[in-house]
Parts: C-alpha cells; sequence; structure tokens
C-alpha cells in the first residue's frame, strides 16, 4: 500500500527540480540563492514547497514600496560580474543603493524585461491535476483494498 504522502513527496521533488532548472535555463542564477532556498514541507497528506520571500517578484516584478535590501542587490551585483565594470566610476555599495532606491520608488515590471514565467511554466493547472489524479487512484485503490480486508476478515 503506498502512502499519498510518499506521492506528494516524489511529486513535489520533482516540480522543485524542474523549477530550479527552468531558473537555470532562464539565466537568472546568480547568488543561487533562491534555488538553495527552496523545501518541501510535508505534513501529513499536505505538502508545500517554501522557497525565498521575493520568489513572486522573480515572475511577476515588484510594486513600489518599501526598499529592497542594499547588501542582497550588491550580492546580485557582484555574482552578475557588473561590480568589475563599475571600478572607479562609483562605489558598489552607492550603485547597489541607488537600484534599491529607484525600486521602492518605481517597483519593477519583470514584463518589460522580458518577464520568466518562471513558476507558471512548471507549476501549471495541468500538472496540478495530473498530482490530483495519482494521489486520487492511490486513495482509491487503498480504499478498495482495505474493504476487500475488512470484508475478507469479517464475513469469511
Amino acid at each position: 500500500m503506498i502512502l499519498t504522502s510518499s506521492i506528494l513527496s516524489a511529486e513535489f521533488e520533482l516540480l522543485k527540480s524542474e523549477l530550479i532548472a527552468k531558473y537555470d535555463e532562464l539565466g537568472m542564477r546568480a547568488t543561487g540563492n533562491w534555488a538553495n532556498s527552496l523545501t518541501i514541507e510535508l505534513i501529513e497528506n499536505s505538502v508545500t514547497i517554501k522557497g525565498e520571500e521575493y520568489t513572486n517578484a522573480l515572475e511577476y516584478g515588484r510594486k513600489p514600496g518599501k526598499q529592497p535590501p542594499s547588501e542582497a542587490i550588491e550580492q546580485w551585483l557582484v555574482a552578475k560580474g557588473i561590480a568589475g565594470t563599475i571600478e572607479g566610476d562609483i562605489t558598489l555599495s552607492s550603485l547597489a543603493y541607488l537600484i534599491a532606491r529607484k525600486i521602492a520608488r518605481e517597483g519593477y515590471n519583470r514584463a518589460q524585461h522580458g518577464g520568466t514565467e518562471l513558476i507558471s511554466t512548471v507549476i501549471t493547472p495541468q500538472r496540478i491535476q495530473q498530482i490530483i489524479n495519482k494521489v486520487s487512484d492511490n486513495e482509491l485503490a487503498n480504499l478498495t483494498q482495505n474493504l476487500t480486508s475488512f470484508i475478507n476478515n469479517t464475513f469469511l
């Protein structure tokens, strides 16, 4: 008898690996923090993929408002090789601060920069339905087996 949690765990680990592959395919990896942060949380018959707070911003962008941390932007500038091209013109921390301030004022629209569809091409309604079907088929098989055992033990 296969446990539903085993099916969910396997399916969500597969989703996680496909998200990371898509992230790399789109050339989004800088520090790798996002890919490394993805975790699968399984509680009984419920499963969740968790990651960095900025996951939605990777696909949809960011609304104006709170300024993002300059340190994270500094890491990104270094990882993308931009830091080496600004030597002598402006300090890395100043550039990171200016970028953070601009994001706070104007937001960041992913669609204007080609978008990514990082999540929506991997976690699709069809894919979710496939997972639901696998779990449903498994639960039906378990129920049938349990009923058959009950009837055999009780009446035969």
